[in-house]
């Protein structure tokens, strides 16, 4: 019996090794930091720290507050803004009803709107691999220079 349980402890110990394989499927799946997508590089607007609200899909994540330097004179269009972002995935411009069809998010999209300089509000989505998006929602900061929003992961399946 004792070499029962010797055996089955050492299969135990041998299944719970670290193999490594987290770490490959945790930058695979854009785990952690979204796939290198910066979300900040200068000051947030104090009105967006205090949103509360989670995008409901697979995964349940909060709007995390976003403040990139820009110099435009708007809102980036999408590809000014995959470039702003560094990131790789496919991106699309979405209509309010079309991310917001329940009126679920009405917090987002007013704190937003109420940071921005003229209430201009554009929804990006981000495919950041195949199950994986996130959902930037954002305005244009004229005397800051820069685009500031709300940014949530959502898995899609």
């Amino acid at each position: 019996m004792a070499d029962d349980d010797s055996a089955y402890t050492d299969f135990l110990d041998k299944a719970n090794q670290d193999t490594g394989a987290s770490a490959q499927v945790s930058s695979a799946s854009g785990g952690g930091k979204s796939a290198g997508i910066r979300t900040v590089d200068t000051d947030v607007p104090a009105h967006l720290k205090g949103v509360d609200v989670y995008y409901v899909s697979d995964a349940d994540e909060p709007f995390e507050p976003v403040s990139l330097k820009w110099e435009g004179d708007s809102v980036p269009g999408e590809d000014e803004f995959k470039s702003l972002l560094n990131a790789k995935g496919d991106i699309s411009t979405l209509s309010t009803k079309e991310f917001d069809p329940k009126g679920e998010y009405k917090d987002v999209l007013g704190a937003v709107e109420k940071v921005g300089s003229d209430g201009e509000v554009k929804i990006y989505r981000i495919e950041t691999s195949g199950t994986r998006v996130e959902y930037w929602v954002v305005g244009y900061d004229k005397k800051g220079g820069r685009v500031v929003g709300l940014r949530a992961k959502a898995v899609e399946s």
